[in-house]
């Protein structure tokens, strides 16, 4: 009996004493950057990646099935013991602890794998680069270039369109983009491929969502049924992920560094793209007729791309999108990112000081030279 009783406390003391000492931990981003976004992840994720990154398909895709498919014959099994009258006091009061100690592992295996980065320090900080509030002046400054760019690489990408529908060239130029130096950002490097088709894309659509990263398997997934356009960059979004850059706009600006300054017309055409998605939106909230001077500034075939990704969006609007964006907007808040899914537009604001710290480098080093 005493046994017995002693695995009982043991099966709770453990997992409620690793979740208080992770969560401890969490407070303090320093130690979290130092210990584990640059100590212990690289390593758990570089192995995550060499134990799943040969299979051809999503191993962490089939993991989400099996764990759907239990949670449906656990809420049937609770539904039959509700119909059964079998519910009773002991059996809620069971059930209850139960559910809290499988969340608790949960929480416990999220942050171990890969959740403890929502908590570091991130991107600004590796690159030297403050972020702060940036002025309308400074955002039209960016649609501005954004449209030059957008209709300058449009013609060029065109031709690299077709080749990309083929998942191992989308691929395989993503980890090559990964590879090409990049002076503002040396420490994006990636090692260890995984990253797969998603295989629930079609459902995807309809519940919004064009890639995401298992951290039980190390896997990027990628939708790839969405415009080909937008897939190179969120390919480049979701290696970000890999790499331990947590929060969206993180991701998203490790995606922007690689994607626009890789060799590919396709791909810095695909991260310009997704940027003035971002900053023509937030530029209108804030001056609606500059918004629309630069909109009518923008080539037919850059338009005709926005019509394109528009009218599929149209195509596959779903009765669960708005319900499955709202859970996922409260999962942000909870992990450290305040805006919800507005965090994605956050890297308007990484991008314009990762610009403004850029500018300041090549004029301290123009007086250097002077004589």
């Amino acid at each position: 009996m005493s046994t017995l009783r002693n695995k009982t406390y043991l099966k709770w003391i453990v997992p409620v004493l690793i979740a208080a000492v992770i969560k401890w931990f969490s407070r303090y981003p320093a130690a979290v950057e130092q210990y584990y976004s640059n100590g212990i992840y690289p390593v758990i994720s570089r192995i995550l990646r060499f134990l799943f990154g040969w299979v051809p398909f999503s191993v962490g895709d089939i993991l989400y099935l099996v764990i759907g498919v239990w949670l449906l014959v656990t809420v049937y099994r609770a539904i039959r013991a509700i119909w059964q009258r079998r519910v009773d006091g002991q059996w809620l009061f069971r059930s209850g602890m139960r559910v809290i100690l499988v969340w608790l592992w949960i929480y416990i295996i999220f942050n171990l794998f890969w959740g403890l980065n929502y908590n570091r320090l991130g991107i600004a900080h590796q690159a030297g680069v403050q972020v702060a509030p940036y002025t309308t002046e400074e955002l039209d400054s960016l649609v501005s270039k954004l449209v030059f760019r957008l209709d300058s690489l449009q013609p060029l990408s065109l031709a690299e369109r077709d080749p990309l529908k083929h998942k191992r060239t989308l691929f395989k130029n993503a980890f090559n983009a990964y590879k090409e130096p990049r002076s503002n950002a040396m420490f994006l490097k990636y090692g260890g491929r995984s990253v797969k088709p998603s295989l629930y894309s079609y459902l995807g659509n309809y519940l919004g969502f064009t890639g995401y990263y298992n951290p039980l398997t190390g896997e990027a997934q990628v939708n790839t049924t969405v415009p080909v356009f937008q897939q190179p960059n969120t390919t480049c979004h979701e290696i970000g992920h890999q790499l331990g850059y947590a929060k969206e706009n993180e991701a998203n600006m490790a995606g922007y560094l690689t994607a626009s300054q890789s060799h590919s017309a396709a791909f810095r055409y695909s991260a310009f793209f997704d940027l003035f998605e971002y900053a023509i939106r937030d530029l209108y909230q804030r001056d609606s007729v500059r918004a629309r001077v630069h909109w009518n500034n923008l080539s037919a075939p850059v338009k005709g791309d926005i019509e394109e990704l528009n009218a599929f969006i149209q195509r596959h609007q779903g009765y669960l999108e708005p319900l499955i964006r709202k859970m996922y907007a409260q999962f942000l808040r909870a992990n450290n990112q305040p805006k919800g899914m507005m965090s994605y537009n956050q890297v308007v604001g990484l991008v314009i000081a990762f610009e403004k710290a850029k500018l300041g480098k090549t004029k301290a080093a123009e007086t250097t030279a002077r004589p």
